[in-house]
């Protein structure tokens, strides 16, 4: 005999089209930014730990580019990596002209000037001990100050080969505000901020540091000094706020995954755009799942991604953004 319920939520669960009408988040290509990594060799080099991502010549990130904006993808992040012998303690390739970087934004912009290019403000690429910033006398320590100052050129320089968004990810204290206060001194009023306000120190960077090549030695450096305690909610809200309050046009998360509460917190909290950085060892880890046969490769993909976008990001960085935006298309 059927039971006398009023109240039966499986009645909009039995059909397709029911599940889609009443489906509460979707993603959309133009909700991708699509991180790319680049290097000055001429062909493309594979990274071990990133299936099917490489480090791209300039032939290929000029093809990749046109096919984020035939995906709709609206931005690509690009990420360089740095011969050896071109790195030491203070990062001093940052500044130089034939910057891999900056020659790499200036082609983009000028095949493509509609799509948005995002350049991180950051020494690592650059450094031969690994570090966000500049070492005090030559020790371990981060020196905040004299970095949020390499860092603010940094940017403007960023600004003026045609980036449209500089994001700062080294976490030192100050560096939003006197970003800002340098490239509007430059003329740079246009350039936005997207900070990476709550970047906790997590054990998934692994793959991208074998990508830029910031790893250096076996072991993995601490970067604990700088980047956020995972076990820390109510800091990443002061450091989003902060953010904020010293120009952050956009705030970041990252990582994506492991962090859905705290993504949801700040989307409570501002109310300036959220992204977040969903990052290399979330990837890394649906591939090699999904190879051993453990997980459904595309719904883990996909349902992965929805989480993010449920939990109050407006914007994922993912190195799945191609493959999801040809698929939602």
């Amino acid at each position: 005999m059927p039971l006398d319920l009023l109240q039966r939520p499986r009645r909009t669960r039995r059909s397709e089209s029911l599940r889609r009408l009443v489906r509460e988040t979707a993603l959309h290509p133009q909700d991708l930014i699509w991180p790319l990594f680049i290097h000055e060799e001429s062909g493309d080099k594979a990274i071990d730990s990133m299936p099917g991502i490489s480090r791209l010549g300039r032939e290929s990130l000029i093809e990749a580019c046109g096919r984020a904006l035939e995906l709709g993808i609206p931005a690509v992040a690009l990420f360089p990596s740095i011969p050896a012998s071109l790195k030491d303690d203070v990062g001093t390739h940052a500044f130089e002209s034939s910057n891999l970087l900056y020659l790499s934004v200036a082609e983009v912009k000028r095949c493509f000037p509609q799509l948005l290019v995002i350049t991180d403000v950051a020494l690592d690429p650059y450094t031969s001990h690994g570090h966000d910033g500049l070492l005090v006398d030559g020790g371990g320590a981060v020196d905040n100050d004299q970095t949020v100052e390499a860092l603010s050129r940094l940017a403007i320089l960023e600004a003026a080969a045609g980036a449209d968004i500089v994001a700062p990810s080294d976490m030192m204290d100050g560096r939003v505000q006197a970003i800002r206060r340098a490239l509007d001194a430059a003329g740079y009023h246009e350039t936005a901020i997207l900070s990476y306000a709550a970047k906790f120190c997590s054990a998934y960077y692994g793959p991208f540091r074998d990508a830029v090549g910031s790893k250096i030695g076996k072991d993995a450096i601490s970067k604990a000094t700088y980047q956020m305690d995972p076990a820390n909610a109510r800091e990443a809200l002061r450091e989003v706020r902060l953010d904020v309050e010293e120009g952050a046009d956009i705030v970041m998360v990252k990582p994506a995954g492991p962090y859905l509460d705290v993504i949801r917190s700040v989307r409570e909290a501002v109310h300036v755009p959220v992204a977040a950085y969903q990052v290399s060892g979330e990837f890394s880890q649906i591939h090699a799942a999904a190879r051993l046969g453990w997980l459904d490769y595309e719904r883990t993909r996909d349902e992965s991604l929805l989480a993010i976008k449920r939990a109050g990001a407006d914007m994922i960085l993912t190195y799945f953004a191609p493959e999801v935006a040809a698929a939602l298309r």
